[in-house]
């Protein structure tokens, strides 16, 4: 890996700190590792304990907050997905997003929404960073959320 693709050190060029891991809210993990596997739970686009933005995406919230909301989530799950493969570094590829989004009736633009978290993805951990995707429209989340999303990365094995 070159430097411009260690995770970490792009965090730090483009001035990101991951948060600090929420308390689950029920009865799950943050994130769980499975072999090579490292498998999130639902993420909100929570900082420091509240909620980004609420409602539904675009009347109550813009497509571009949306955007923004999907990427404080997926900076979540990826400070979870860390903690489970014990450093940032030792993510070697992301595999898998999944994102819902809190739409109203007629929005089709879910992709977008999720290119939020997508784009950031592949900006810090490069080729790395491209992965599978879905981007669903839900009638509810939790939370009244504009988006939810989660992640499955593989981690590097150890020799």
């Amino acid at each position: 890996m070159t430097t411009t693709t260690i995770p970490s050190k792009r965090l730090e060029e483009m001035s990101i700190t991951l948060p600090i891991l929420a308390e689950p809210v029920g009865a799950y993990v943050p994130a769980l590792r499975a072999g090579n596997l490292v498998y999130t739970s639902g993420q909100l686009p929570m900082q420091a304990g509240q909620l980004t933005k609420v409602g539904k995406v675009p009347t109550e919230v813009s497509l571009e907050d949306a955007q923004t909301a999907a990427r404080q989530a997926v900076l979540n799950a990826i400070a979870a997905a860390a903690q489970a493969a014990g450093g940032i570094d030792n993510i070697s590829q992301v595999v898998r997003l999944n994102c819902f989004v809190n739409s109203a009736g007629g929005f089709t633009d879910q992709a977008k929404v999720a290119n939020g978290a997508s784009e950031l993805l592949q900006a810090i951990f490069g080729q790395a960073g491209r992965h599978t995707r879905c981007a669903i429209g839900a009638a509810e989340l939790p939370l009244n959320t504009p988006v939810e999303l989660d992640l499955i990365v593989e981690v590097q094995v150890s020799p």
